[in-house]
């Protein structure tokens, strides 16, 4: 076991790939010499040259279609977007062709396309590069989406992503990139459709995701020492969603708790809510409660930022209601 940056992790999984199978390669701005905005891939283009590492035009709506159209020819483009936001520009391309092309064309072609990058509240970002385009794109057919959270399921994710044969959204949380811990030397891969039992437990079960899943913890160490026994599960899979084993956690506990960073409005929260109501109902001891960001543009101004994400000492509180 070798403690690494989740940046590592991602640059890991990349360069394995890419010196696997020289079908895969890299496109975006300043991917190359620079190494990325976040240096997740720093140093491949020596490796691999200018060709297989491309830096492109800031131009998201072109580079991307280039990939999708790399991609029905076998290749197996990777996208990084500088910063998620910016991935609205392309927002046709990977909707209307990434997303339905291997339908609209019969199964004639497959889209073996990962799309990744930095996204979420940072810190004092502005409202343009603060976006969480996950509720964006979950309604698009023929997208799979994954969130990763810590440098272990980065990499085992991102590694599944490249090898699968339809378009993967990767989102990286942008205050995430510097967490660090151990993960195997030896080549694993982590399922692009299976949530992440955290910590088992009996009282209530909360779900999240990406950079939330540390606030729960948090929240959970505080709970824990109040008595609580709460059961934390890290969503994963975005699209499609784990459902089953939320359900499974709820036949014990009984009540939902879901953190998410996630405006509330058609959030991720929303789509799980839709369906525990539908179906489960019967397992609910009491309304599901979902704690997300709030409808607005998120401020520059740090106060007003933090004020808008769910911090901790609001989970800790909506957890002892719910069980009040």
């Amino acid at each position: 076991m070798s403690k690494i940056f989740l940046f590592d992790a991602l640059r890991e999984a990349t360069d394995e790939e890419m010196d696997r199978d020289k079908s895969v390669f890299v496109l975006g701005e300043d991917v190359g010499h620079y190494g990325g905005s976040y240096k997740v891939t720093k140093d491949l283009h020596v490796k691999y040259g200018d060709i297989r590492v491309l830096d492109t035009p800031i131009a998201e709506n072109s580079f991307m279609g280039m990939a999708i159209g790399a991609a029905m020819t076998g290749l197996r483009p990777i996208v990084e977007g500088m910063n998620m936001s910016f991935l609205l520009l392309a927002f046709n391309q990977i909707s209307n062709n990434a997303g339905m092309l291997r339908y609209t064309s019969g199964g004639n072609f497959k889209i073996p396309l990962v799309i990744r990058g930095p996204g979420g509240v940072g810190k004092q970002l502005g409202a343009e590069h603060s976006q969480r385009l996950e509720a964006y794109f979950q309604a698009i057919p023929g997208l799979k989406i994954v969130a990763c959270s810590t440098p272990y399921n980065a990499k085992g994710l991102l590694k599944s992503a490249i090898r699968d044969d339809n378009p993967v959204i990767l989102f990286e949380h942008v205050l995430l990139y510097n967490v660090r811990e151990s993960v195997p030397e030896h080549e694993y891969f982590v399922p692009l459709d299976k949530a992440e039992l955290v910590k088992l437990g009996s009282h209530i079960t909360i779900v999240t995701y990406s950079r939330m899943r540390y606030h729960v913890l948090q929240a959970v160490d505080m709970l824990i020492n109040d008595g609580y026994d709460p059961e934390i599960i890290d969503l994963i899979s975005l699209k499609p969603i784990d459902i089953h084993t939320i359900i499974q956690s709820l036949k014990k506990t009984h009540r939902l708790l879901i953190v998410e960073e996630c405006m509330k409005t058609g959030g991720i929260a929303a789509e799980i809510i839709a369906q525990v109501n539908d179906n489960y109902f019967d397992l609910l001891d009491a309304p599901i409660v979902r704690l997300s960001s709030q409808d607005i543009p998120t401020p520059y101004n740090g106060s007003l930022e933090k004020a808008t994400v769910i911090q901790p000492e609001q989970i800790v509180e909506a957890v002892k209601k719910l069980l009040s």
